[in-house]
């Protein structure tokens, strides 16, 4: 599938999901038995890890099909970088959405801005560039959406394989945002690379 034809499928798999007519087949025995020969998924996700989204539902896809990365806040940190380097590098995927959602527990835990210990207090670190790009007032849901936009940011920036993936028309890094209610999916733009880091 071209990039264009892979993104069309997501969106018409969301459109099923929302519409509650998922399609999917590909999850059963003999789609196991097909995989053991390897993996083959058209699209990467990174998502937050909130159990409320669930990538593989929200596209209306099966087994193999996804190579799903899930975090809280959706952040572009070294082990999500890491397992995305390798599909692209490895299987060969072409393209990439980070998607934010609704309501996120990350992202309200990072502008209520208190210790959460450690480990979730780094995590939270990469959400501040988001909520730094906006007014004061603005809602949980508006820093999600800007979170999933710099995270994209951080994956190209943050990875050579994935930059060069990009530079060489081989890969697009596309944002989106989840809507709990509705189980819909929007999709923004993709990136625009005009000043890469080092």
């Amino acid at each position: 599938m071209t990039r264009n034809q892979i993104l069309q499928r997501l969106k018409d798999g969301n459109t099923r999901f929302v519409s509650d007519k998922l399609s999917v087949k590909k999850c059963g025995c003999d789609r196991r038995i097909e995989l053991l020969r390897g993996q083959h998924p058209f699209a990467i996700v990174l998502s937050c890890a909130d159990s409320r989204i669930v990538p593989e539902l929200a596209f209306d896809t099966g087994l193999g099909e996804l190579f799903d990365v899930r975090v809280a806040g959706n952040i572009a940190g070294i082990c999500s970088l890491a397992s995305i380097e390798y599909a692209v590098a490895q299987l060969e995927v072409k393209v990439i959405v980070v998607m934010g959602h609704e309501n996120c527990g990350a992202v309200t835990a990072a502008l209520n801005g208190a210790n959460n210990g450690h480990n979730l207090n780094q995590l939270l670190a990469h959400i501040n560039p988001a909520i730094e790009a906006l007014p004061e007032n603005a809602s949980v849901d508006d820093v999600a959406r800007k979170n999933a936009e710099l995270s994209a940011l951080d994956l190209y920036n943050g990875s050579y394989i994935i930059r060069e993936a990009v530079q060489e028309n081989k890969l697009v890094i596309i944002p989106a945002f989840y809507h709990l209610d509705t189980g819909k999916v929007d999709f923004y733009e993709k990136l625009q690379h005009n000043t890469p880091q080092a």
